[in-house]
């Protein structure tokens, strides 16, 4: 089952929307009060980022589920407040290869967004790469996507401050995974979790 979809805009964008929805679609499928606060929980943590990047972009949100496994979908689209300045000063820090921004792992998704988005107009057929702060190495604009999964993976690894941020995100105890990933011009990001 597909939620009605909210519409995302630096403008005109009421982003209790987004809570109003995850809490019908958790009531249609028949959640009790604690799944129910879990997924509620996950939508915050989604709308607590999304203000950074509705600055320069627009979207929908909508919440899919089939029995209680659900999906909460953000896709965004560049508009005209996405000056090639701001691409460029994205762009930048991103080959720089620095994440002191990116401090947390909804900071992390956020800065995966912002990259993909200032990167929509090259050919995913590119070979060309560059660096998303919270990913392990460069990604090839081949295959533009950040997951979390893959994320904990190379905590595990690391150990250290990145185990720790994990440890202490509500999202990376909360949500099965996270995909952002680059699809025909937008930015999708689907924070899933199975009851």
């Amino acid at each position: 089952m597909k939620s009605d979809v909210c519409e995302l805009s630096v403008n005109a964008t009421d982003l209790k929307t987004i809570l109003k929805e995850t809490a019908k679609s958790a009531a249609y499928r028949e959640l009790d009060k604690k799944e129910t606060y879990r997924l509620r929980l996950l939508a915050e943590e989604l709308v607590e980022m999304l203000p950074a990047l509705l600055r320069f972009s627009e979207g929908k949100f909508w919440v899919e589920s089939e029995g209680k496994s659900f999906e909460l979908h953000v896709t965004l689209r560049p508009n005209q407040l996405l000056t090639a300045e701001r691409r460029e000063k994205l762009l930048d820090v991103s080959t720089s290869k620095t994440n002191a921004a990116a401090v947390g792992i909804m900071a992390k998704i956020r800065l995966a967004a912002e990259f993909m988005l200032v990167d929509y107009e090259r050919s995913a057929s590119m070979s060309e790469t560059f660096y998303i702060p919270g990913t392990p190495s460069v990604v090839s604009l081949a295959d533009p996507l950040w997951t979390l999964n893959a994320y904990r993976e190379g905590a595990k690894k690391a150990k250290g401050e990145t185990w720790d941020e994990l440890e202490k995100s509500i999202v990376a105890n909360l949500a099965d995974d996270v995909v952002v990933a680059l699809q025909g011009g937008q930015v999708d990001i689907a924070v899933k979790k199975a009851f």
